[in-house]
């Protein structure tokens, strides 16, 4: 890989995590959260190394962030990272998915 297609897989991967992340902000959807975390880790792991990598740092950063300044808790941080990291591992995302979500998602 050259320096210009690896930023490519980057940029493509950051670009998944913010579509998951505007389709969760869309659908709104109770307990959903968890299936747009994986969603979002498994679109730009799918780019290769570069998306994971890429995946990994938004994912660590927002969930440092929602730690330090939502207070929604320790045990809500591990949930969501255990999501990420499935979904950037290759794990298929509809394993958080509720009942009921609307199948554009």
């Amino acid at each position: 890989l050259n320096s210009t297609s690896s930023f490519s897989l980057l940029s493509s991967g950051a670009r998944d995590m913010y579509r998951a992340y505007q389709d969760m902000r869309e659908a709104n959807y109770k307990g959903a959260d968890k299936y747009f975390h994986a969603r979002g880790n498994y679109d730009a792991a799918q780019r290769g190394p570069g998306g994971a990598w890429a995946a990994k740092v938004i994912s660590d950063a927002r969930e440092k962030w929602q730690s330090d300044v939502s207070g929604r808790g320790a045990e809500d941080t591990r949930a969501d990272q255990e999501a990420n990291a499935w979904g950037r591992s290759g794990g298929d995302p509809n394993r958080y998915r509720p009942a009921g979500l609307p199948s554009k998602y």
